[in-house]
């Protein structure tokens, strides 16, 4: 995973790159996004926004649990496998380890 820093020196802006090992639980909320994007699209939305408005799920942290982004709470991911309409068996069911 990269991270970009922007300083600035003296009037300039520089950009600095760190790198950073992703530790396996990233990987594991990666996929836990393919997840749930692979269904909303199955379940015939193409916009991860739609879908969220349309299941009064929050748009910016939908999008980002489906990019893999920041830490989905077990409530959250119960709404989001409810508007999916399938069980917990189901969602786990394919795609995550």
């Amino acid at each position: 995973m990269l991270f970009f820093c922007y300083m600035k020196e003296k009037g300039k802006e520089t950009k600095k790159v760190q790198n950073e090992k992703p530790d396996s639980t990233d990987s594991d909320f990666v996929k836990l996004g393919k997840r749930m994007r692979e269904l909303r699209i199955k379940k015939g939305f193409k916009s991860f926004e739609t879908f969220a408005y349309d299941n009064e799920l929050p748009r910016v942290l939908y999008g980002n649990y489906e990019k893999g982004v920041g830490n989905i709470t077990y409530k959250n991911l119960l709404k989001v496998i409810r508007a999916l309409g399938i069980s917990l068996k189901e969602f786990f069911s394919e795609g995550v380890d």
